[in-house]
């Protein structure tokens, strides 16, 4: 990665175009953000993570470090292990050009029929709040960003694999759901996904 000069994202909001907003949204492609060059800002490359840096292929890509999924990772209960993994990814990340690391999934583990449930932490708030704050404190400290994925809340169950509708009481949005995002917030993460759902 090349060094770049540091950006006032607030001074570039107010010269960004509607048209150029709404390309930073969507992407160039798959794993990239749109430049925007007469502003100075720059294309961003991003990888998915659940146990690796995957790279900008959905197979047969670059061969990559396999990490314990997630649910390993909880499992040990070791805040530890999950910065010196973060920061393993973090350099991978380095090695390969990747600026924006997808993840983690902080979302609680909820219902057996989720399809990403090895990419939670654990079914409990209070673990997969703080194994994902480690784990992006050692991603961010080798200067990679870190986008809380798949989903900003609600998303700990699906039906038909894309599909799910979460109907959720404030109380226990707050207290299960919110939870380890508040937790994980501590670490100031880069991005947050939005929700499917």
């Amino acid at each position: 990665m090349t060094k770049s000069a540091v950006i006032d994202p607030e001074a570039i909001l107010k010269q960004l175009t509607s048209e150029e907003k709404i390309a930073l949204l969507s992407g160039d492609d798959m794993w990239h953000t749109v430049p925007v060059p007469r502003l100075g800002v720059p294309r961003v490359r991003c990888s998915d993570s659940p146990n690796g840096v995957r790279g900008t292929a959905w197979t047969n890509g670059a061969p990559a470090s396999c990490f314990p999924s997630a649910t390993g990772l909880g499992a040990s209960m070791d805040v530890n292990l999950a910065h010196r993994i973060g920061e393993a990814l973090g350099e991978e990340c380095r090695a390969r050009g990747v600026h924006c690391l997808l993840g983690p999934t902080t979302n609680c583990q909820r219902h057996p029929c989720g399809g990403r449930g090895f990419e939670s932490f654990s079914e409990d708030p209070y673990l997969c709040g703080h194994v994902a704050l480690a784990w992006v404190q050692g991603v961010q400290s080798k200067k990679v960003m870190t986008s809380e994925s798949v989903d900003f809340l609600a998303n700990e169950q699906e039906y038909l694999r894309r599909s799910n509708n979460s109907v959720i009481d404030e109380r226990t949005m707050h207290e299960v759901y919110l939870e380890p995002f508040r937790i994980q917030n501590k670490a100031k993460p880069s991005v947050f996904m939005s929700s499917y759902n």
